[in-house]
């Protein structure tokens, strides 16, 4: 595809993590290199094997700086002021970000550099939105007056600003960061449908299962309880978790999680690949009250078949209809979470019809092919 001046766009996909690049943003990848974009994907921890995917699926991978919080006000300049530098460059056309921090340095940079396509994306809010059942901390307090006032600064200037849910495009408006006409909801950043096939249900014994960064906010502390009143009338249901440590305010400990393990409530293999072990899932769980966008691994639970519980909460009740691919149940609430899981122990039968609309949905809602078609368009690629 040629920007008119005999030569290919050139975009770049500028993100916080290779890990995230790659896991979330390959398939759009491949799709731009196919019609024929220049790509250049943006991440600030590369290593060795990542430049090496990356370069795999047709781009060119791109170090640049950027640290997770908000820090020091000298380095943060500096760093988009670099970024600015990196991009004119390399004679970018089209910049699209994603992430809350990302977005708003990354638009600003490119607004610097002269990039005449600026698209911005906000999938979910993140730790400084989520809704605090009492007083938030002065110190979310301050990241969030940061981002909100930063944001009114650098985000009109994507066209368009992208959304995953209703409730931020509503938010994303409310805070003036978009003029109404400005906002797109995208709805789910979606799943490769060939790759996440439905997997046969697994009644026996019943096994649920939650995959997230092991966050406070990902709902794990609910996840846990429930497991605890679950098993304390029915020992046999498994109850797993999956993830890494994190290093974000509401990060559980090690001490916390082995504890969990070793008391025989949950399993816990790790920062482990989710595919496997979705195969050996009945039910899919997710108890979040993170401001999340349209999260991934539900997503992904729902194309291998899996009913899923989730909260009724920005972002997660767009995977569910109560009742039919799985149940909604309030955040922070472990005894109507154990009661949906004793329904599906009471219920084995319902596993598989319930995840057979899940996949349903997820064929409809879902398909990263479909979505990236939109992304595209947004973008002013292919068509």
């Amino acid at each position: 595809m040629s920007d008119g001046k005999g030569r290919d766009v050139r975009i770049a996909l500028i993100g916080n993590q290779a890990f995230s690049l790659l896991n979330f943003r390959g398939a759009l990848i491949e799709d731009l290199v196919a019609a024929g974009a220049e790509v250049f994907a943006f991440a600030p921890d590369y290593d060795a094997a990542a430049r090496e995917r990356v370069r795999a699926l047709g781009a060119e991978p791109v170090d640049f700086s950027i640290t997770r919080a908000f820090g020091n006000p000298m380095r943060e300049v500096a760093d988009i002021v670099r970024l600015a530098r990196t991009l004119r460059r390399l004679g970018v056309d089209v910049c699209f970000s994603f992430i809350v921090k990302v977005t708003i340095y990354a638009t600003l940079a490119a607004r610097l550099a002269g990039v005449p396509r600026r698209v911005a994306m906000l999938e979910g809010l993140g730790f400084s939105f989520i809704e605090e059942e009492g007083q938030a901390s002065r110190r979310k307090r301050l990241i969030r007056q940061a981002v909100v006032t930063l944001g009114r600064f650098s985000l009109p200037m994507a066209k368009p600003l992208i959304v995953l849910n209703p409730d931020d495009e509503e938010m994303a408006i409310r805070l003036r960061w978009a003029k109404p006409e400005n906002v797109v909801c995208l709805g789910g950043i979606g799943v490769d449908l060939d790759q996440w096939r439905p997997a046969p249900p697994v009644t026996e014994p019943v096994t649920f299962l939650l995959a997230a960064r092991l966050l406070r906010e990902k709902g794990i502390v609910e996840y846990v309880e429930a497991a605890r009143r679950v098993k304390a009338r029915h020992p046999q249901v498994r109850f797993v978790l999956l993830g890494g440590l994190d290093d974000n305010p509401g990060a559980l400990t090690e001490s916390e999680v082995r504890r969990w393990v070793q008391e025989g409530t949950i399993e816990w293999p790790g920062h482990v690949p989710v595919q496997p072990w979705l195969a050996q899932a009945s039910v899919y769980v997710l108890p979040s009250y993170y401001r999340e966008g349209v999260p991934r691994s539900t997503q992904e639970a729902m194309a291998m078949g899996r009913p899923v519980i989730t909260t009724d909460a920005p972002g997660c009740r767009e995977t569910v209809v109560d009742g039919v691919n799985g149940f909604l149940v309030p955040v922070r609430d472990a005894e109507a979470l154990a009661q949906r899981m004793l329904w599906f122990v009471a219920h084995p039968e319902a596993i598989g019809p319930m995840g057979a609309q899940s996949r349903r949905l997820a064929e409809e809602r879902f398909d990263v092919r479909e979505i990236n078609r939109r992304l595209m368009a947004l973008l002013g690629v292919g068509g």
